[in-house]
């Protein structure tokens, strides 16, 4: 087979603009190409979160997410400061407002300082010093928490990266030979890689299978639907309640924008499209692969009470507007304005787990990226270099398989390894 590129890679998100970015660092002078459905970058995940640089302290110790989001953080504020991309580091409040939410405030304080993250314990009348108009019994002060233009990031990683990138190029066909990758596109055009990269995001199971492998997930899409708030002089920067570590979700917060406005929420309902950013998004194709999962049957009935919840103030923005008041008393239905909402792309297991970590898995000639929702964006750039680790094992384990050993330069004419031509 002929060669167009070394690497192709799928997607161009943030992670696999990173993916891309790291290759090129790793191994000068390899090929890489990005292929993106889009006419841009980071048209879903990456360009339709409330930009937060995560800190890091709720992810247990030890995962993918919670090594990688503490050393991402500060990688991403320096990169922002290096490229002139819009960045602050503004640090966080993470406030409970009943006493149930207590002992696991008092976790995060101490989950932050396993991680090293500086937290600062706060009681009601220093919540007032940070945040006026927010209520509370408690909170901690997170200060690596930060803001920025992740699109703007993507761009300059694409940019910086060297990779050759193509716009409007949707993967039909993957078709996977012992000489290398085969891709068809929707208009026709096949591009020829030694090895691939999967980050596709809301389609990254369906790219694994198209390659032949099973990941073992399916992505069940969940819409985060936000407000604008009309009276932005309420929230001077970031506001978060006690997450529930049931779930992946951080509950409905706010956050100060790098543009000076803020964002409410996300509430999290199921979506009824990959792409679903609206009730009235629906994809029977998508919907159906969704309801055939059993893990997806599976988790609505472990969290049915959680999901109807969402439902609720999903439906009903006086619901909505009356868990914002948990932490901002001031607010009305009045001050909140939708706003574009996005989907995050929860890898859910046959049994109905819900993926915690990032999830990256190998494969001939492949590395597939198969969970990687909040706080990817944070830690896409030490997610792109472990990418590019396995991916430079997988392609060179392919290589030395590929080259011909004493045995097979004994070999009569005809006699090869058996191994089929390229596509």
């Amino acid at each position: 087979m002929s060669h167009d590129c070394d690497v192709l890679v799928i997607g161009g998100g943030i992670v696999g603009m990173a993916s891309a970015h790291a290759i090129t660092r790793a191994a000068p002078g390899t090929r890489v190409m990005v292929l993106e459905k889009e006419a841009g970058p980071a048209r879903h995940q990456t360009g339709r979160n409330s930009g937060v640089i995560h800190s890091g302290i709720y992810y247990r110790p030890g995962s993918l997410k919670a090594r990688y989001a503490v050393r991402g953080a500060a990688e991403m504020i320096k990169f922002c400061a290096e490229h002139d991309i819009p960045h602050e580091v503004t640090g966080k409040l993470i406030v409970a407002t009943e006493r149930a939410e207590l002992p696991r405030l008092h976790a995060l304080v101490q989950r932050g300082r396993q991680h090293g993250i500086p937290v600062r314990e706060l009681g009601r009348a220093q919540i007032r010093e940070y945040e006026p108009e927010v209520r509370g019994l408690a909170a901690i002060h997170v200060g690596t928490t930060g803001i920025c233009d992740y699109g703007r990031v993507t761009e300059e990683l694409a940019r910086s990266s060297g990779a050759e990138v193509r716009y409007g190029a949707e993967v039909r066909v993957i078709a996977r030979r012992a000489s290398g990758i085969a891709v068809r596109t929707a208009d026709g055009t096949v591009v020829r890689a030694k090895a691939l990269v999967n980050c596709a995001g809301l389609h990254c199971d369906r790219v694994a299978r198209m390659a032949g492998d099973e990941p073992g997930m399916r992505i069940v899409p969940f819409r985060g639907e936000y407000f604008d708030l009309t009276r932005p002089d309420l929230v001077r920067g970031l506001v978060y309640p006690v997450p529930d570590p049931a779930f992946p979700f951080l509950g409905v917060h706010l956050t100060r924008g790098i543009a000076g406005g803020v964002h409410v929420g996300p509430n999290a309902v199921p979506a009824l499209a990959r792409e679903g950013y609206d009730w009235g998004a629906v994809r029977p194709a998508d919907l159906a692969g969704t309801l055939a999962w059993p893990g997806s049957w599976r988790i609505a009935r472990r969290h049915w009470r959680y999901g109807a919840g969402e439902l609720h103030r999903s439906l009903s923005k006086r619901a909505f507007t009356e868990a914002v008041q948990r932490l901002l008393p001031a607010i009305t239905e009045a001050d909140l304005r939708p706003s574009p909402a996005g989907v995050r792309a929860q890898a859910v297991l046959r049994d109905g787990t819900l993926a915690d970590d990032f999830l990256i898995r190998e494969a001939p000639r492949t590395v597939h990226v198969l969970n990687a929702p909040s706080p990817a964006a944070t830690a896409s750039l030490p997610i792109g270099r472990e990418v590019a680790r396995r991916l430079l094992g997988v392609l060179a384990g392919a290589e030395s398989a590929a080259r011909p050993t004493f045995e097979d330069a004994r070999a009569e004419p005809g006699q090869g390894s058996g191994q089929g031509s390229g596509a």
